[in-house]
């Protein structure tokens, strides 16, 4: 279980987001992106419209699965949905987080020549990625905005309306 907590709001992530995007515009150009899905995904659409990038991809991988009381916290295998051809010559990979550096070293396989970046890094991943905004101790779990609430799909899955 983790020690502390980082709750990031929606305010936060654009803010820091469109930081890392001052930092990768020295590195460019870039000829697209890759979003991790699914925590890249916000992160990526800020970024692709700060640097005004149009081409956008993903690679979908899952390495977090809930536990017992419906948590997602629970490092797993990691499954790769969707991968992408090529080296990565020219592709700017975003994620939210960089964790254990697992997902990051795994993308890093697939597209070895793909500039690898993140909003938030913990020290075991910082190895793995070229370019990152704010660091947090590695037994802090980040709260992104988006996992507030329960899911949709949970939800009706478990007989749940709207109004409930």
């Amino acid at each position: 279980m983790p020690e502390h907590f980082f709750p990031v709001s929606w305010s936060d992530l654009h803010r820091d987001a469109r930081a890392l995007a001052w930092r990768l515009a020295a590195l460019g150009p870039f000829d697209g992106i890759v979003a991790i899905a699914r925590g890249g995904l916000a992160p990526a659409a800020i970024i692709a419209r700060e640097l005004d990038i149009r081409r956008i991809d993903t690679v979908c991988i899952v390495s977090y699965r809930e536990n017992e009381e419906g948590v997602a916290s629970v490092r797993g295998q990691i499954d790769v949905l969707k991968g992408l051809d090529g080296d990565g010559t020219g592709l700017l990979v975003i994620d939210d987080l960089v964790d254990s550096g697992e997902t990051a070293r795994l993308v890093k396989s697939m597209l070895p020549k793909a500039h690898i970046a993140t909003v938030y890094a913990k020290p075991a991943g910082l190895s793995v990625v070229d370019t990152y905004v704010t660091q947090v101790s590695q037994d802090t779990w980040i709260v992104f905005p988006w996992d507030e609430g329960e899911p949709v799909a949970k939800a009706r899955a478990a007989g749940k309306s709207e109004s409930d």
